[in-house]
Parts: C-alpha cells; structure tokens; sequence
C-alpha cells in the first residue's frame, strides 16, 4: 500500500519524504488557506513547490463545480508537472470532467466519495484513483473501513483500474485496517503514518538494551 501525506505543509512534506516512505500528496483548498497560501499566483507556486519534494503523485483541486470550469481549471493545474493529478469531485459534472481528462491522458481523483455506486461511477469514467472519506463515514455511524473493502472488491470483480485512495484517515489503525482489506493508497496526516511507529514494548525493549549497554 502507497503512503501520501495529507497536507500543504512543506516541511512536514519534506519529513515524511526524509523517512524514506513517502509515496505522494493530496492537498485541498482549505489546506491550502491552513497554510496561508492564498491567491491563484501562491497557490500554482505551492504545487510546483510540493512537486519539487515529492517524486510521485501530487492531488491538486480544482474550485469550479461546472464541466468548462473544472476542465480550464484542471489544464492548468496538469501544466504545471508530470506529477499533478487533477482532484475532482464526485459530481455529474465532475464525472463528465473526469471522462474527458482520461481521454485526454490526464491523471484525476475523484475525491468525496461515500458509497460503492459512486466509486462504480468514477471507475466507468477512467479515473485514475478514487478517495472515499473513511473517517467521515466513520462520523454518520457508518463503517468506512468496510465501504473500502466493498469497493476494492468490486473493482476486482470488475476490472476496474481505478486505484482505491482511501481518504479521511484519522488513527494509525485506520491505515492497518486499509491495508487489511486491499487499498491501494492511504492518504493522512504525518502524525498518523509516525504513530505506526509506536509500541510500548519497543521501548521498553530499547530501554532494557541501553541499561544493559551500559554495563558493557
């Protein structure tokens, strides 16, 4: 499974990339504003800043809702790097978007998907990946981690070649039970993707190995 970070941060892109896992970003407008970076001028510059990082896909969205918006908007954004893949989402006109940028060859992610009828929708359209939102789906009492399992099975059935992002990733176990049921990606904050890290018996293992060195 292929580890993105969730951000806009650079530096905590550059910590992710420095520990030698990191696969790609995503990113959103509202992460974008987290981090400062407003007007269209800082918001390509930052893209083009991520894309310096990362030697993989970089989720960069699009704001228009309409089919001509989404597609001028999308251009653009592909432009700007091999590595952009252009983030639509799941919408009527999204879909028709996304028809159009896999004819043309440009990479898309359909993103705010919920259900399995969606993810079949995006897949028939030829996106390139698909990102339900686990933990939001987690929040309607509903079963995120399941909806992953029920489309990554279908699309199996299938033979669909859309990839199964899964987005909304809130705890370390969220990304081990993704794993566990076939995503292809899982996307989520630094802090979650270090917190695979932590086991309390590791560090009382180390503990007890530093004790022991001393008395070397």
């Amino acid at each position: 499974m292929k580890f993105f970070i969730d951000t806009a941060n650079l530096a905590q892109i550059q910590e992710a990339h420095d520990l030698g896992i990191l696969d790609g970003v995503t990113t959103n407008p509202s992460l974008m504003a987290k981090e400062g970076i407003k007007g269209q001028d800082a918001i390509m510059k930052h893209y083009k800043d991520i894309c310096a990082i990362v030697d993989g896909p970089v989720s960069a969205e699009v704001i228009a809702t309409d089919f001509k918006g989404m597609v001028a908007e999308g251009e653009k954004l592909a432009a700007l790097h091999d590595n952009i893949v252009v983030k639509i989402p799941m919408i009527k006109e999204g879909i028709k978007a996304i028809k159009y940028f896999s004819d043309n060859e440009i990479q898309t992610n359909c993103t705010l998907v919920f259900s399995a009828g969606q993810a079949i929708m995006a897949a028939k359209a030829g996106a390139t990946m698909v990102s339900p939102f686990i933990g939001r789906i987690d929040d309607a009492t509903w079963d995120g981690v399941a909806l992953i399992k029920q489309i990554v099975d279908l699309y199996n059935t299938q033979g669909y070649m859309t990839e199964v992002l899964a987005a909304s990733i809130r705890t370390p176990l969220h990304i081990v039970q993704c794993a566990e049921v076939g995503a292809d990606i899982c996307t989520c904050p630094l802090s979650s993707i270090v917190g695979l890290l932590n086991h309390p018996l590791t560090d009382i293992g180390l503990a007890k190995f530093l004790e022991d060195a001393k008395s070397l």
